[in-house]
C-alpha cells in the first residue's frame, strides 16, 4: 500500500510522449527491457543500458511515485485521471477472444497474442486509456519460462504422450496484463447464533437387545461482535484475453511486498518491446467486483469470529472507508496452443514463476486407471470374503 493522493487533474496530468521506442546509445537500434539482465538491451548490437530516469520518460513523475488515488473522487471525475501510455502505441482487437493488444507501431501483428486467432483488426481508442500508476517488470526470463513449461509438461501424467513429446514452447509470449488494485478499511458488526455441541446418552434396541449410544445435541446462544480489517491491494484483472481461472491460480503478484520492490512507478521504458493488453474491465466495473470480493471476505472473517462449534443466521453490517485504487501492469508468460479441436492456455507469473495451464486428458490413460482400481478393489474384497469363510 502507498500513500493516498488526490486524483490527477487535467492541468497537471503528464502529457503523452511522441517517443515510440528507446534507441540504443551505440548503434541507434531499438532497445527493449530484458528481464534476465534487468536493463534495456539493444536487439541489434547487444549494448546494455540502465533504465532512463522517470523524469525523462514521463514529465512530472518521480522515480518513487507509486500513489493510491481516492476511489470516490475518481468515480465522480473519471476524466481527471492521467491518460495515455506516454508512448506512441498501436492497438489491435481480436474478433475471437476480444482482447485488445497494445504494442509498438513498428511491430507487425499477424495473430492475436492471447488466443492465436488471425481475425484481428486495428482498434481506434475512442478515449485515452487511464495510464498505469505502476508496473511490475518481468523478472522471469524467456529461457527460464520455456524450461518451466517443459518441466510442467513432464508432470502431466494424464496428458496424451504426444503432448509431452511436442513440448510446445515456441509459442510462448511475454505480455503485460492490466490490473486494478483496491484498498479499503472495513468496520463491520455481526450477530449470529452460536452453536455448542453436547452429548446425551440414548438407549435403543437392536434385535431385542437394549443398547446405548452417545447422541450429539446443539445448544444455541446469541452472539455478536465487531471487526476492523484493512484490505490492501485487492486485485482485479482488467483482461479478457486470459482465462480467469488460470489467472487466479498464478496470483498473487507481490504488489504489497515492500521488501521485493517488485512494483515500480510506471515508466514507458519497461514496456518497450513488449505487448500490453488494454483493460476492458474499466474502473467502475472493477470497483464493483472488488467490493463484492471484499464483502465476501468480510462475511467469512466475521464467520470466523463466531464462537462455539457451529453457527447459523449470521448477519453482517459492513461500512467501507478509506477506499483507494491504482492501475498497474503485471507480467505473464502466455502460451496458447491447439490440440485436436480445442484451444488451451498456459500461464506463468513472470514475477514469482508460478505456473498453471490447461491440457487435454488422455481417455486411454483414464480408462486404464479406472480398470486398475476396479481390479484392486475386486482382489481386496475377494480376500476379505475368503477370510470370513
Amino acid at each position: 500500500m502507498t500513500t493516498p493522493t488526490a486524483t490527477h487533474s487535467d492541468a497537471t496530468a503528464p502529457e503523452k510522449s511522441a517517443r515510440s521506442k528507446y534507441s540504443c546509445v551505440a548503434c541507434g537500434g531499438e532497445a527493449v527491457w530484458n528481464p534476465a539482465k534487468q536493463k534495456l538491451v539493444c536487439a541489434f548490437c547487444g549494448t546494455e543500458a540502465p533504465l532512463p530516469p522517470a523524469s525523462e520518460t514521463i514529465p512530472g513523475i518521480q522515480a518513487t511515485d507509486v500513489v493510491e488515488h481516492d476511489l470516490a473522487a475518481a468515480l465522480r471525475n473519471i476524466q481527471g485521471e492521467a491518460r495515455g501510455w506516454a508512448l506512441t502505441k498501436r492497438m489491435i482487437k481480436c474478433n475471437s477472444c476480444q482482447a485488445i493488444s497494445v504494442f509498438d507501431p513498428a511491430k507487425q501483428a499477424k495473430a492475436c497474442e492471447f488466443c492465436g486467432a488471425s481475425a484481428i483488426v486495428d482498434y481506434d481508442e475512442t478515449s485515452d486509456v487511464i495510464r498505469p500508476e505502476g508496473v511490475m517488470p518481468f523478472q522471469v526470463s524467456e529461457p527460464k519460462a520455456r524450461d518451466t513449461i517443459r518441466a510442467w509438461y513432464g508432470k502431466l501424467w494424464w496428458a496424451p504422450n504426444k503432448l509431452k513429446s511436442k513440448a510446445m514452447t515456441d509459442t510462448v509470449k511475454g505480455v503485460y496484463l492490466p490490473y486494478w488494485t483496491f484498498d479499503a478499511l472495513v468496520d463491520a458488526r455481526w450477530q449470529a447464533e452460536a452453536g455448542y455441541y453436547y452429548y446425551e446418552t440414548e438407549t435403543y434396541y437392536d434385535n431385542g437387545e437394549q443398547k446405548s449410544r452417545q447422541v450429539q445435541r446443539t445448544r444455541w446462544e446469541y452472539a455478536s461482535g465487531s471487526l476492523n480489517h484493512f484490505f490492501d491491494d485487492t486485485l482485479v484483472c482488467g483482461s479478457k484475453g486470459v482465462h480467469p481461472a488460470l489467472l487466479r491460480s498464478i496470483e498473487p503478484f507481490p504488489t504489497t511486498d515492500a521488501a521485493s520492490k517488485a512494483l515500480k512507478p510506471y515508466d514507458a521504458a519497461y514496456v518497450s518491446g513488449w505487448t500490453v493488453e488494454r483493460y476492458q474491465i474499466d474502473l467502475i466495473a472493477a470497483a464493483k467486483l472488488s467490493r463484492e470480493r471484499m464483502t465476501g471476505e468480510t462475511q467469512q472473517l466475521c464467520a470466523n469470529e463466531v464462537p462455539g462449534d457451529t453457527q447459523r443466521n449470521l448477519q453482517v453490517n459492513a461500512d467501507f472507508s478509506r477506499q483507494t485504487f491504482k492501475h498497474i501492469l503485471a507480467p505473464v508468460w502466455l502460451m496458447t496452443y491447439t490440440y485436436g479441436a480445442k484451444d488451451f492456455q498456459v500461464l506463468i507469473n513472470a514475477v514469482t514463476g508460478k505456473i498453471d495451464g490447461e491440457y487435454p486428458k488422455s481417455w486411454v490413460k483414464i480408462t486404464l486407471a479406472v480398470i486398475a482400481v476396479l481390479i484392486v478393489a475386486m482382489i481386496v474384497l475377494g480376500g476379505m470374503g475368503g477370510r470370513r469363510h
